[in-house]
């Protein structure tokens, strides 16, 4: 059975829904980065980065999870768009783009959008709201007159979308889907499938800290120092 290293992020999100996609059997085990459990020895033999997800698969050990992602779905033979090297290529490229664009800079948005100190300055927040928002046009721009991302099937790359998608409003702002009518669409499309329900269920599964205070803090940004 595979192990699954998780808390409820976007990140983790995405491999809960290609795991019950692909109906693989897991062991969900918590990772409550609040309360600083990714520093844990144990855990740190899992995934040095210290983050969270991770699966552990028999011998085999996969942290990041868009990494989680194509290995699930190679192993499984499914969610992949047929069509040789030209539709493979495609693949990577928009799993990339989640990786290395969406994600992160949608994340230091909401890092400092709502949880940086007050005098981290103006610059810094206004480079990842337009950073995210660029991004997440590009993406806009691609999914006009398709159904999904990559060629004309459901995949993993809809499945790292969707772990992000469904945060645009805390990233953005509310009225951020109402310039992203395409993503709220894919998100939409996503939603309705029962593997996102089952995915949505873990939040009953284990208790996360659900506060943000300055264990939380010091144990996610690790360079905010104790109030005095």
């Amino acid at each position: 059975m595979i192990r699954f290293y998780y808390n409820l992020s976007p990140n983790p999100m995405k491999v809960a829904l290609c795991l019950e996609e692909l109906g693989l059997p897991y062991e969900p085990v918590p990772v409550d980065t609040r309360k600083g459990d990714q520093f844990d020895a144990a855990y740190a033999a899992v995934n040095p980065n210290a983050k969270v997800p991770a699966i552990v698969d028999g011998g085999t050990t996969v942290f990041d999870s868009n990494a989680i992602l194509l290995y699930l779905a190679e192993k499984a033979g499914r969610f992949l768009p047929e069509g040789g090297d030209a539709a493979r290529g495609e693949l990577l490229s928009w799993l990339m783009f989640v990786a290395t664009g969406i994600g992160p800079f949608s994340g230091q948005c909401v890092h400092f959008r709502h949880f940086a100190p007050k005098d981290a300055g103006a610059y810094a927040l206004d480079r990842y709201v337009y950073e995210a928002r660029r991004h997440w046009d590009v993406l806009e721009k691609h999914l006009e007159g398709r159904t999904f991302t990559v060629g004309d099937t459901y995949s993993i790359v809809d499945m790292a979308v969707w772990g992000w998608a469904r945060m645009v409003p805390f990233v953005l702002g509310e009225e951020a889907f109402a310039g992203l009518p395409n993503v709220k669409r894919l998100l939409d499309t996503v939603n309705e499938r029962p593997a996102a329900g089952r995915a949505e269920a873990l939040k009953g599964r284990h208790a996360f800290k659900a506060e943000m205070d300055e264990e939380a803090k010091r144990n996610m940004f690790r360079f905010i120092k104790p109030a005095a």
